[in-house]
């Protein structure tokens, strides 16, 4: 199943990739190639380019602190046109094709220069990468900062690997050795945290998890658990099973970003305000991801639709898998969007309690999943031959609507009003 999109501890600023022993990659489908390797055959892979570059090496203990041009000796900076004999031995210069060498201080500006490029085409492909898969998801995002829609696309990207652990076109069964690339995959995500990286995606989490201090650990170790939930089990029994999935593939989304997208009470007070209308927003995404693929998760032989909850409606697993769309099953769904917009709701009361610059996007990405739901009652509940999605015309039309709902002022609320009727019959006619 795919996901939807603690505590908190301050963690110091990181600038770098710490010293690791060689280990065995997890190879997935999304580690292709940036653009870049399509017009140039020359240019090399991350993992080439980071032995080459040394990158492994960048934050390192000896190399961690952020270099400082006050301390730099002067001795160190060789300057054109300099006749001294010492300048002469060390760096020969030549005007039309620059120095033959470089001093200290043009090797650290030099390195940080190639770390920069790196950085920049690592988060370029986990833009690429947000926008492949969840295109719902990664319009959110463009309504954020810069810094922020970039720290949020290496998020995405990391979650989008480690489901495809689990899910991923090349897992050809469900073994002993998925565990152990989920053992492997936490202990990557360890590195990250402690400011290394075995890749330039990688690089990029690392690179966010330093921006932002509030980041932890915890909800990424939590999102691990849930895939090994996928790997033990294909059935829940109870909601409460269900919820705990929820938790740890989604919910734990919630989590990773609360730090990215800020509180208007700043710091850790502001964040656990916030956590539980984050959870619910994650909570309600999965829910509908899960109503909205019931058809594909069958083929697969999942249910995650709680057993109890098709006891309640006298629907059957084998009518399940046999696609039987009736009375009983409308009801059930009927029972399971109710659900799913409760938690909807819930996570409404949130978005006001985010920075400002942050709400637009989390009350579009609500609003949008939320209309999911609709559709698949427009469809009937049929979600064994419809797939629920939102065109793009019904997403254009909501924007301005989520833009109003994040308004605090009650002034805006008749604008809203008219909006929404007005929106509504172009929604239903695209």
């Amino acid at each position: 199943m795919a996901f939807a999109h603690s505590a908190w501890a301050p963690r110091p600023r990181v600038n770098g990739l710490t010293n690791r022993q060689p280990v065995r990659r997890v190879t997935m489908v999304m580690e292709k190639s940036f653009s870049p390797r399509r017009n140039n055959p020359q240019f090399e892979s991350f993992d080439a380019l980071h032995d080459r570059l040394g990158i492994e090496n960048l934050w390192s203990s000896e190399t961690a602190e952020p270099f400082d041009l006050t301390q730099t000796n002067v001795s160190d900076v060789l300057v054109v046109g300099d006749d001294s004999q010492s300048t002469k031995s060390v760096m020969p210069w030549d005007t039309t094709t620059g120095a033959l060498g470089v001093s200290l201080l043009g090797r650290r500006m030099r390195f940080l220069r190639k770390r920069q490029q790196i950085l920049g085409k690592s988060y370029e492909e986990c833009r690429r990468i947000t926008e492949l898969f969840s295109k719902t998801f990664y319009l959110g995002t463009q309504l954020l900062s810069p810094e922020k829609r970039r720290a949020v696309w290496a998020v995405y990207t990391w979650c989008r690997r480690t489901d495809d652990i689990v899910d991923g076109p090349r897992v050809t069964q469900r073994s002993a050795a998925l565990r152990n690339q989920l053992a492997d995959w936490e202990t990557r995500i360890d590195e990250i945290f402690d400011g290394g990286g075995r890749d330039g995606l990688d690089m990029a989490l690392a690179d966010a998890v330093g921006n932002y201090r509030y980041m932890t650990c915890t909800p990424f170790r939590d999102m691990i658990k849930g895939m090994l939930m996928d790997v033990d089990q294909a059935r829940f029994e109870t909601f409460d099973d269900l919820y705990l999935y929820c938790y740890r593939v989604a919910g734990t989304v919630g989590l990773m970003t609360l730090p990215i997208m800020g509180t208007v009470k700043p710091g850790r007070e502001g964040l656990r305000e916030a956590m539980e209308a984050a959870l619910a927003l994650g909570i309600g995404l999965q829910l509908t991801n899960i109503l909205r693929d019931v058809g594909e998760d069958r083929l697969r032989g999942r249910i995650y639709l709680p057993l109890e909850d098709l006891h309640r409606f006298n629907y059957t697993e084998e009518d399940l898998m046999n696609c039987v769309l009736d009375t009983r099953y409308k009801n059930l769904m009927k029972f399971e969007i109710a659900r799913a917009r409760k938690y909807f709701r819930k996570a409404q009361k949130g978005v006001h309690l985010l920075a400002e610059d942050s709400r637009l996007p989390v009350q579009a990405s609500l609003d949008m999943y939320s209309q999911i739901l609709d559709v698949l009652e427009e469809n009937g509940f049929d979600n064994f031959n419809r797939r629920a999605y939102i065109s793009k015309t019904r997403k254009l039309f909501t924007v301005p609507m989520s833009f109003l709902r994040t308004r605090d002022d009650p002034v805006w609320k008749p604008v809203l009003n008219v909006a929404e009727f007005v929106a509504g019959s172009k929604i239903h006619a695209a």
